[in-house]
């Protein structure tokens, strides 16, 4: 199984081709194709290439499949005994990503 470890919005994600995941909110329309140059390890039929920190020539290519915003978390903050309380909602953007290619030069 080929897969590739990418980092994008100060995370890292483990990507295989044709898998989707959510990533950090990206400024782009649904539909455009996204690169990414940042790979960290490529693992191609029992072959493990790892960079440092990052594989020069290798990139990841994938399809912005959607832009949205995730359920709502509550942050809820108290202190007893004193009278204090606070509560707040935060709904966090991400941009979904089919990968379609990962390769290495």
């Amino acid at each position: 199984m080929k897969y590739a470890i990418i980092e994008t919005g100060g995370k890292q994600y483990k990507v295989s081709e044709g898998k989707s995941i959510r990533i950090e909110k990206v400024p782009a329309e649904a539909g455009k194709v996204i690169e990414f140059t940042k790979v960290l390890a490529v693992n191609d039929e029992d072959k493990l290439q790892v960079g440092t920190p990052t594989l020069e020539k290798a990139q990841v290519s994938g399809e912005i499949v959607k832009n949205g915003r995730d359920k709502k978390i509550l942050v809820f903050k108290m202190k007893r005994r004193k009278g204090y309380s606070k509560k707040q909602g935060h709904r966090q953007s991400f941009t979904e990503v089919k990968i379609n290619k990962i390769s290495i030069a």
